[in-house]
Parts: C-alpha cells; sequence; structure tokens
C-alpha cells in the first residue's frame, strides 16, 4: 500500500521500470524483459523486450536485438529487428542485419547492414511473402 503523500513511479506503457546496463559494465548472455532497456556498458549475447532498447553513446551490442522502437548513439553489431521506429544518431555505428517498419538517420552515422524495410519485414515471425502491388509492371516471360 502506498502511504497518502508517496506515488508509485511512473512506468512505462509496458508496465515496467526501464532496465539499464551502466558504462564500464560488461554482460555476456541474453536478456528478456517487457520494459525498456538502455546500454551504456557492453553486451554481448541477445535482447528479447516488447519496449525500447537505447545504445548510449559508449555502448555496445554484439548479438541479436528484438524490441518494438531502438535509438542507437553507440554501436551494435548483429541482428537488430525493430517491430516500429529505429532511429539512428550521428554518433551511431551500425553493422550487420536491420529489419525494420521505419527508419531515421542522422548525417554522420555510419550504417553498414543490409537492411529490409517496412511493416512486413519488422515482423520477425512474419514469412516473406511476394510483392502483390497492382502498380508494379507486367513481366513477360
Amino acid at each position: 500500500m502506498f502511504s497518502d503523500n508517496k506515488k508509485p513511479r511512473p512506468m512505462n506503457e509496458f508496465g515496467g521500470q526501464p532496465n539499464r546496463i551502466e558504462k564500464n559494465t560488461k554482460i555476456k548472455g541474453d536478456i528478456t524483459s517487457e520494459a525498456d532497456f538502455r546500454i551504456d556498458g557492453k553486451l554481448e549475447g541477445n535482447v528479447t523486450t516488447s519496449g525500447k532498447v537505447v545504445i548510449g553513446k559508449d555502448g555496445y551490442i554484439n548479438g541479436k536485438v528484438e524490441c518494438v522502437n531502438a535509438d542507437i548513439e553507440g554501436r551494435f553489431n548483429g541482428e537488430l529487428m525493430v517491430k516500429d521506429l529505429l532511429s539512428l544518431k550521428s554518433s551511431a555505428t551500425i553493422e550487420g542485419t536491420v529489419s525494420v517498419a521505419k527508419l531515421a538517420v542522422e548525417p554522420g552515422a555510419t550504417f553498414n547492414a543490409a537492411c529490409t524495410m517496412g511493416k512486413a519485414a519488422a515482423s520477425a515471425s512474419a514469412p516473406k511473402m511476394q510483392s502483390t502491388k497492382k502498380d508494379e509492371p507486367a513481366k513477360a516471360s
């Protein structure tokens, strides 16, 4: 129970407190969370969250990340699957493969990745389907 003069801390929309890996911290392993996650240290492993992943300026992830949104200022190497918006700040360095619905890149960011964009691309479990756009020209055989 909360007393009358204390209010609960605000929680993010996913119902959990944000998690953080601080600078000068190194972790090897996999992380699963329903809350937002901020990495200012180094992580070798996988991150799965139904929230947002933030890689700070000194942060580094080598592995696979699955999240709803991501803001990257630091370095990432591996497989990145973002269901909605991936925002790369000018100091970001990305290498590997990226699957995202929307992408925002500031000038100065390094993006050396194979990228698939669109709502279907961001769904990790969705099978790849052939395009059925009506505007496509007919192909003669």
